[in-house]
């Protein structure tokens, strides 16, 4: 006998708001909620950690569902010669409580023993959260390594860390008899869980009742593929037979699209910003079986990222108690960089950050890649800069880590140019806090949403960016109402060479633009400031995104 109810010692500590009462089980491979749990790489986890919070402050009906990754995801390092480096490092967490269940998943064809943590909500302000692990006894050692690594490189490795979380996950709801009304995949991760579904309620109209599915790449290529037969020997589909499986999915050849077969068996969809949202419909428009795509943007926790002090001056339209603070606030950020990188960094000097995952379509190096014109406006001595790069690359990712080094070994050449390991969590609240604007380059339309400048801006930086993902709703780049320097979106000439195109409206906002406001107009720049601060909190707080999960998508 299944429950929309949760067992007693792990319910919700209030009484559900009246418009959310409807039972959500949320699914993530990663989740950043506070800088002590490391199970989380970056943007999608910063997200998902976010929304759990909100759905606490909301009052909402909605559990968590990750993984206990052993190592995290890496801590990132240095050698002796200063070049990054990645070491796995076991984590122990004394705040995690044992649920006392345990159950196998066949994997391989051979039974893996899984057992799930809990996290109790007074810890840091979340709903109750469940984590699965594989690194238990009754587990040989290639077993216990499922779960040891997040995103690990071996495709039947990552594959079967999916089946934990998919089939291991919904498995586990059915262990503590726990029956929610939607299963919401957050990426396509967990898709195995629609196979186990299907298994126990036994049509694919069923699943498609209780599945709902964010999909974050806006690239078709982006998404993950496999060959169904390595899924079927895997043991993906949970036992189903393979003609089974091809009915279900809608798939005739040899390439199971996990993106494809989510939309094929979920209610309704939603991509993670509005422009997101039209990529997303025109990407998968055209195969059949899909369900609605909608959108609803990306957000963040305001009561977790936001200054209090630097938000009292905001509410009070107070621009200098606000410019005192926000020149307070760099102070952390340049202990930090003393710390790390031995440089004093200036309060009164506009601090420039670029700081997310490192990866090829950010563009972390853009502005350096005209040499002469970087030079220049290092040495600017009217209009001096101050920069920090911070962020992981994928650690397998040979040529994000080179991008990382050169960055590092460029800052030799610059006082006033920092990069910096470890960021996570802490790392970035600093540089949220610190920053005078926050720089954002990827190329047009592959960011799906970019949440790192809705944060910033919270904490009074001034975001300079191209113009895609949630920026693209936030962004009034010109007139009285300004907040915010946006590059405009290359014509078609361009499309041929963005780089050289942003690279230099880049370097133009901040010449022409930004330095001269900044230094020879600062009441200009502080009301710029109070606009930007007043626009992300509006809407781009995960309150307003938890609030419309539920209208729009469970």
């Amino acid at each position: 006998m299944t429950s929309s109810q949760l067992p007693p010692a792990f319910r919700h500590p209030y009484s559900f708001a009246p418009a959310y009462r409807k039972s959500v089980a949320y699914f993530s491979m990663e989740f950043a909620v506070d800088q002590a749990l490391k199970v989380y790489s970056g943007g999608l986890g910063f997200l998902a950690g976010s929304h759990m919070k909100s759905a606490f402050d909301e009052r909402q009906n909605l559990i968590g569902i990750g993984m206990l990754w052993k190592y995290g995801y890496y801590d990132q390092i240095r050698r002796t010669d200063n070049a990054m480096d990645v070491q796995f490092r076991e984590k122990i967490y004394g705040f995690l409580q044992n649920t006392g269940v345990r159950f196998s998943i066949d994997i391989a064809g051979r039974p893996v023993w899984v057992e799930a943590y809990y996290l109790d909500p007074k810890h840091f302000n979340t709903v109750p959260m469940f984590f699965l692990t594989t690194d238990v006894a009754g587990n040989d050692t290639e077993a216990r390594s499922i779960t040891y690594r997040l995103y690990d490189a071996d495709s039947a490795l990552k594959v079967s860390q999916c089946m934990v979380l998919g089939l291991g996950g919904a498995k586990f709801l059915d262990q503590i008899n726990y029956a929610p009304e939607v299963y919401h995949l957050n990426e396509a991760h967990a898709l195995s869980a629609a196979f186990h579904l299907y298994q126990t309620l036994g049509s694919v109209e069923a699943v498609r009742d209780r599945m709902v599915f964010t999909t974050h790449t806006p690239e078709e290529a982006g998404n993950e593929k496999h060959d169904i037969g390595f899924l079927q020997r895997l043991g993906f589909f949970g036992g189903l037979p393979l003609e089974r499986v091809r009915q279900i999915a809608g798939v005739d050849d040899s390439i199971f699209n996990h993106s494809l077969v989510a939309l094929r068996l979920s209610r309704k969809a939603n991509g993670v910003s509005k422009l997101h949202g039209e990529v997303s419909r025109r990407m998968w428009g055209s195969y059949a079986g899909i369900c609605e795509i909608t959108h609803v943007t990306n957000a963040q926790n305001h009561g977790y990222w936001a200054d209090t002090q630097l938000d009292a001056a905001r509410s009070a339209s107070d621009s200098r108690t606000l410019a005192a603070r926000k020149k307070a606030m760099k102070k952390p950020l340049f202990n930090l960089v003393a710390d790390q990188v031995g440089k004093l960094f200036d309060p009164n000097i506009l601090t420039i950050v670029w700081a997310r995952r490192f990866a090829g379509y950010k563009r972390p190096d853009l502005l350096t890649q005209d040499g002469e014109r970087f030079r220049r406006l290092m040495n600017n001595r009217d209009y001096p800069v101050q920069m920090i790069w911070a962020g992981k690359p994928y650690p397998f990712d040979e040529g994000a880590v080179r991008t990382f080094n050169h960055l590092y070994y460029l800052s030799h050449l610059y006082p006033r140019m920092a990069v910096l390991t470890g960021y996570e969590l802490a790392l970035s609240k600093a540089l949220k806090d610190g920053a005078d604007v926050w720089m954002n380059t990827p190329i047009v339309p592959r960011e799906a949403s970019g949440t790192s400048g809705m944060t910033a801006a919270m904490n009074g930086a001034i975001n300079l960016s191209t113009n895609d993902g949630w920026i693209c709703e936030f962004a009034k780049p010109n007139g009285p109402d300004q907040n915010a320097f946006i590059v405009p979106t290359p014509g078609d000439a361009d499309f041929r060479n963005p780089d050289a195109h942003d690279r230099e409206h880049l370097y133009r906002l901040l010449e022409e633009d930004i330095l001269p406001m900044y230094y020879d107009r600062p009441e200009a720049w502080r009301a710029l400031q109070l606009r930007s601060m007043a626009d992300v909190n509006a809407y781009f707080t995960s309150a307003r995104m938890a609030r419309e999960y539920y209208e729009r998508v469970y």
